[in-house]
């Protein structure tokens, strides 16, 4: 029984495991937009809400916190600068898994975790332009030509 044991072990073993979820969190925090498998994504949802938590906290512990997880002081940076900020009035949720379908080559489900509240940065679909409806009376080119030759 696993009573009170929390997390995917994705047949790895820990370290192998700790070592995935660093990379997978550095490459969100500088991306902000990540394509995984599903479990993995819903497994790294957990690590990156902390790592914004201890962003909004800003003091020194929390930043050496979260370079003691990312090693990476670019991208503490960007956490405490720019991600944390965003979510400020916030209290957690602060990134999202979108199903994306099937991997060709194993058909694993794949998913994008991103993080929210950057709606307006995402490239807005432009609407589709609606065929402008012709009237009866209005003569094409075409017409013109039947009703002359």
């Amino acid at each position: 029984m696993r009573h009170l044991n929390s997390g995917r072990k994705l047949n790895r073993t820990s370290a192998h495991r700790k070592a995935l979820f660093k990379n997978m969190v550095l490459a969100l925090i500088r991306h902000e937009r990540i394509k995984t498998t599903d479990p993995k994504a819903k497994e790294l949802r957990r690590i990156a809400d902390r790592m914004v938590t201890l962003g909004k906290q800003g003091d020194l512990a929390a930043r050496r916190r979260a370079f003691a997880a990312l090693q990476s002081h670019t991208a503490v940076k960007k956490l405490f600068d720019e991600i944390a900020p965003r979510f400020k009035d916030r209290n957690g949720g602060y990134t999202r898994v979108i199903k994306f379908g099937h991997r060709r080559g194993d058909a694993a489900m794949l998913s994008i975790i991103e993080f929210t509240g950057n709606e307006e940065q995402t490239k807005s679909k432009k609407p589709k332009k609606r065929a402008r409806k012709q009237d009866a009376t209005a003569e094409t080119p075409r017409r013109q030509r039947a009703a002359a030759g």
